[in-house]
This record gives C-alpha cells, sequence and structure tokens, in this order.
C-alpha cells in the first residue's frame, strides 16, 4: 500500500512525462522556442521536451485551401461585381511561420482578400470574364512572393465565382444576342459570295460547253417525273427558238418598208 507522498510523487512523474514526451505527426513539424529562444524544428516522430524551458509549436506542412470570402470590387470600367476565390498554399518553413507572423492563416487570408480587390481593381469586366487564367496568375505571383518571408509557399490561386448585377446581366445578354445576330449575317453573307462565284463558274462552263445546258434540261425533266405532280412544267430551251427568230429578223430586213399615209 503506497503512501499519500509516494502516490502524489508518481503523479508528478507522470504529469512530467507526458508534458515533456510528444508525438509529432508525419505532416507535423513542432517548432521548438528554448528559454524564450528558437531552437529547431523537429519532427516526424517522438519529441524530448524540456519542462518548463520548451514550448512547443504544432505547425502542418499539409496543402491548405483558404476561401476568400466574397469581396465588393469596382472594376475599372467602373462596375460593381462581387468576386469570391480560392487559394491554395503550404508551409515550407516551420520556424519563419513561428516567427516572423503572429498567425499565418489569418495573414495570408487579409493578404488574400486585399491583392483580390487591388488587382481586379485594375482589369474591365470583359477581362475579368475571360482572362481568368492571367488574372489567376497575376494574384498568384503577387500573392507568393508576399508570403515568401513568412516561409509560405502559394501554389496556386482561383477566382470562383463573379456575381453581377442584374441590369448588367440583362446588358451582357443583349450584347451577345446582338453579337449573335452579327456572326450570322456575316456566315450569310459569305454563303451568298460563295454560292455566287459557284454560279458564274457554271455559268462559263454552260457557255464553253453548250450541250451542258441540254444535260442539265434533261436532269431537271427527269427529277419533274420522278415526283407524282398533277402538273408538269416544261420549260422550253431558248436555243431551240434561236432559229425561228433569226429567221424572223431576216425577213423584217428584207420586207421593204410601208410608205407613209
Amino acid at each position: 500500500m503506497l503512501s499519500f507522498g509516494t502516490t502524489i510523487f508518481l503523479v508528478i512523474i507522470v504529469i512530467l512525462l507526458l508534458s515533456t514526451v510528444k508525438v509529432v505527426k508525419e505532416y507535423e513539424r513542432a517548432v521548438i522556442l528554448r528559454l524564450g529562444r528558437l531552437h529547431k524544428a523537429k519532427g516526424p516522430g517522438l519529441i524530448i521536451l524540456l519542462p518548463m524551458i520548451d514550448r512547443m509549436f504544432r505547425i502542418s506542412l499539409r496543402l491548405v485551401t483558404m476561401d476568400v470570402p466574397p469581396q465588393d470590387v469596382i472594376t475599372r470600367d467602373n462596375v460593381s461585381v462581387k468576386v469570391n476565390a480560392v487559394v491554395y498554399f503550404r508551409v515550407m518553413a516551420p520556424d519563419k511561420a513561428v516567427i516572423v507572423v503572429e498567425d499565418y492563416l489569418y495573414a495570408t487570408s487579409q493578404l488574400a482578400q486585399t491583392t483580390l480587390r487591388s488587382i481586379l481593381g485594375q482589369v474591365d469586366l470583359d477581362d475579368l470574364l475571360s482572362n481568368r487564367d492571367e488574372i489567376n496568375e497575376k494574384l498568384q505571383h503577387i500573392l507568393d512572393e508576399s508570403t515568401d518571408p513568412w516561409g509560405i509557399k502559394v501554389t496556386n490561386v482561383e477566382v470562383k465565382h463573379v456575381d453581377l448585377p442584374q441590369e448588367m446581366q440583362g446588358a451582357i445578354a443583349r450584347q451577345a444576342v446582338a453579337e449573335r445576330d452579327r456572326r450570322a449575317k456575316v456566315i450569310h453573307a459569305k454563303g451568298e459570295f460563295e454560292a455566287a462565284a459557284q454560279l458564274g463558274a457554271a455559268a462559263d462552263i454552260i457557255t464553253a460547253h453548250p450541250a451542258a445546258l441540254q444535260l442539265r434540261f434533261l436532269q431537271t425533266l427527269t427529277e419533274i417525273g420522278a415526283e407524282n405532280n398533277t402538273t408538269t412544267i416544261f420549260p422550253l430551251p431558248i436555243e431551240l427558238l434561236r432559229p425561228f427568230l433569226a429567221l424572223a429578223d431576216a425577213g423584217a430586213k428584207s420586207s421593204p418598208p410601208t410608205p407613209p399615209a
């Protein structure tokens, strides 16, 4: 039977052991401050701390996905929009993340919000909607440079959603309809031009080869006869009438003129 003093002594020993022995996971690093000064970053595995002397900070090295809340942005062409984004980063130097900045997660979030408003305020609405890749690369570059002294590497920034006002959505819809109409008219005009060019080429071939007109005439009759029509249109080639027109012209020239009354 242990005495009361021995029990208290054992409890103190167990508490000291629990406070001095720490287990750091594979994706973590332990930044140790010894007497207030940076000692080193340890881990993963079993860490022995000096009681009352060492203080440990756990820093995760995994990729952090940070959602940037919607920001009110006025673009360069004076359009008010709400834009949110997502930032992907990880801690590369755990000692800097503890010593240089007080709360690296909060600091990165605030920096992402201010940078998002600043950069998007320098572009037009059309560029914001169409050139997302360039804007994302620019945001990633600026954030990476700003967070590098904190031991943080920003790997990617993506603009997720652009919330437009209702009147601006209607204007963009009308602009899209007008653009579609313009493209349709241009395509129709190009089709007419190509058809006219092909018809001109066909006319040149028929002029050089008159028999082609007769073949086309017979093909038209075949197509008409294949259909169940009650009325048949029989086109008369002008070539058949030319001999009669020539005789009429010759007779008119040979007949004496009629004397005036």
